[in-house]
């Protein structure tokens, strides 16, 4: 079943954030735009490329309303020890949720039960709550802030102007298009 336009489940966990421990629950989300990434676990390898690639972004994303949270399995306090001793983790400065009883992991689909680790899983939330992005991957593959960035801007987009939808490679200020009976064939 999919997760799209589906609102998201209840859950409350800790975070670290700003030097913080900081109490997120799915009310936390709502009422803006919201990324929520799943990762494997701290310490890890293609992990920090991921979280530090959206740290440079997260002024971007901040810009048009999108708060970013990361979520692994890890507690709250490994997030603190991993931004405590890795040069590129302590460039994050969003909110990273811990998950250790995989309850967040398994709302959103991305737990590897076997492992009790999750999927690379990246969801773009809108302000009521509903699931308006889903993207999963092999945890070899990492994902790429200027696509997801991209993505967002475009499911902003089609949230302000519901009756048009955002061609492959749409970018702000590029044409949408209008569905219509006059397009079928012509694109």
């Amino acid at each position: 079943m999919s997760l799209i336009n589906t609102t998201i489940k209840p859950f409350k966990a800790q975070a670290y954030h700003n030097g913080k421990f900081i109490e997120v629950t799915d009310a936390t989300l709502k009422g803006k735009w919201s990324v929520v990434f799943f990762y494997p676990a701290d310490f890890t390898f293609v992990c920090p490329t991921e979280l530090g690639d959206l740290a440079e972004h997260y002024d971007t994303f901040k810009a048009l309303g999108v708060e970013i949270y990361g979520v692994s399995t890890d507690t709250h306090f490994t997030h603190k020890a991993w931004h405590d001793t890795s040069d590129t983790i302590k460039n994050v400065n969003y909110p990273l949720i811990g998950d250790p009883t995989g309850t967040i992991t398994r709302n959103f689909g991305v737990m590897i039960e076997e492992e009790g680790l999750a999927l690379r899983g990246t969801f773009v939330i809108n302000p009521e709550g509903q699931i308006k992005l889903c993207e999963i991957h092999d945890n070899g593959i990492g994902r790429d802030a200027n696509e997801l960035l991209r993505k967002v801007q475009a499911a902003q987009y089609v949230a302000a102007n519901p009756n048009q939808a955002c061609p492959a490679k749409w970018t702000p200020g590029a044409d949408a298009l209008t569905p219509s009976l006059d397009l079928v064939g012509k694109i």
